[in-house]
């Protein structure tokens, strides 16, 4: 990304209230914890290509599937919310910040559904990262994930080695009919 198109960038984002810091070719990490996940909406459909992964989780958020999807009524995607006594297992992706650019325009962010949540996330060893994700203002009633969804994040978790706790967790939720 060259030095104008970065500045163009880094201006509609102030418009729509949000700060971009940094140079396009700066890492950062990312934190996903719903169909990103898993390597075909990640690598294949969103084209992301990460500098390196590893499994992570973020405290005092728990995972819900309290969004509208489609169609309308049958599908759930997931969101976080707080909770001081949660946490939300996940994947930790590093990505230079024009690959993040990127990634929320496949998320519609700048917008008015999900927007930048920072977080202190911590790997499976435990080494602790700031990493940014996704968070969306949800219903205050959780729906139901299409059985095509949770397959994703179910999948998602077993590839990158998610804890067996939170693969049983994702297990037990029950997708839409």
């Amino acid at each position: 990304m060259n030095r104008i198109k970065w500045f163009l960038t880094k201006l509609r984002y102030r418009c729509h209230g949000l700060g971009l810091s940094g140079a396009p070719r700066d890492p950062v990490w990312y934190f996903a914890f719903g169909a990103n996940m898993h390597d075909s909406a990640f690598r294949q459909r969103r084209a992301m290509e990460p500098l390196e992964w590893r499994a992570g989780r973020v405290r005092g958020y728990r995972l819900r599937f309290n969004l509208e999807g489609r169609p309308r009524g049958k599908a759930a995607p997931a969101n976080i919310s707080p909770d001081p006594d949660g946490e939300v297992w996940g994947v930790l992706y590093l990505i230079t910040r024009a690959a993040m650019v990127h990634l929320d325009s496949t998320e519609g962010v700048p917008g008015r559904r999900y927007r930048h949540l920072w977080v202190e996330a911590e790997d499976i060893d435990g080494n602790r990262v700031d990493a940014f994700t996704y968070i969306a203002e949800g219903k205050e009633k959780d729906g139901r994930p299409s059985l095509r969804y949770i397959t994703l994040l179910r999948d998602g978790a077993r590839a990158h080695g998610l804890p067996d706790h939170y693969i049983r967790f994702l297990d037990a939720v029950e997708p839409a009919q």
